[in-house]
Formats: C-alpha cells, structure tokens, sequence
C-alpha cells in the first residue's frame, strides 16, 4: 500500500510540485492550504509523513507541529519542513517544536524523494 504523505503549504503553485513530485515515485498525497487546515486534515485520517511550510496564515509551521506533537498519533511521525527559512536560530526552533528535518525552498525534486525515502522508505 502507498504511503501517504500530508503536504502543507499556503502556496498552491508549490503544493502542485510537491505533490507531482512524490505523486510520481508512489506516494499518495493530501494537500492543506496552512496549518490549520493541515492539522484538521491530520486529525481525520493518519499519514506516515509530514511536510510543512513555516510562513502561512492562520497557523504557522512551528506551530503546527508542536500541536501535531501533542496528538498521540504524531508523537513519532516524521515531520519535515519545507521552507525559505534557513537561518540556524529558525532550524534550532523547529528542532525544539519536533521537526524531523528541514529543506529549504526552493527544492530540488531528486532531493526531496532521497529525504522521504530515507524517513519513510
């Protein structure tokens, strides 16, 4: 069976090319608007993997994550955040709120299919 991935990002240009791009090496692919949505869609059904921008309205991608931590069924699932921001001191706080990893935009498709692979197979 796929494993299924949860893709958040408030850029609808951007959750396409994710999207394509895991879409083509199997995956199967939610995609969430901001982190709102993106955690209302993960309270519905459970995913294997998490991919996160930072900078979206409603509900940012630190944020995102440190609720998504505080939920039993995403306690250990990897979350990744996919963003511009680069800074150490950025990197250090998601860390803090549980990221898995972080990839900064933009993304090199190949990159971002050897990142999942090695998280999720």
């Amino acid at each position: 069976m796929a494993k299924t991935i949860l893709a958040i990002d408030d850029s609808a240009s951007l959750r396409q090319m994710v999207s394509f791009t895991l879409k083509s090496s199997g995956y199967e692919v939610i995609e969430a608007v901001d982190g709102q949505d993106g955690l209302d869609k993960a309270k519905t059904r459970t995913v294997n993997l998490i991919l996160t921008d930072q900078n979206m309205p409603r509900m940012d991608g630190l944020t995102l994550i440190r609720n998504l931590r505080a939920l039993p069924q995403y306690k250990t699932t990897p979350i990744l955040m996919l963003t511009t921001e680069s800074s150490d001191t950025m990197k250090q706080q998601g860390r803090a709120a549980g990221a898995t990893g972080w990839l900064v935009k933009p993304f090199d498709p190949q990159k971002l299919i050897e990142v999942v692979k090695k998280v999720i197979g």
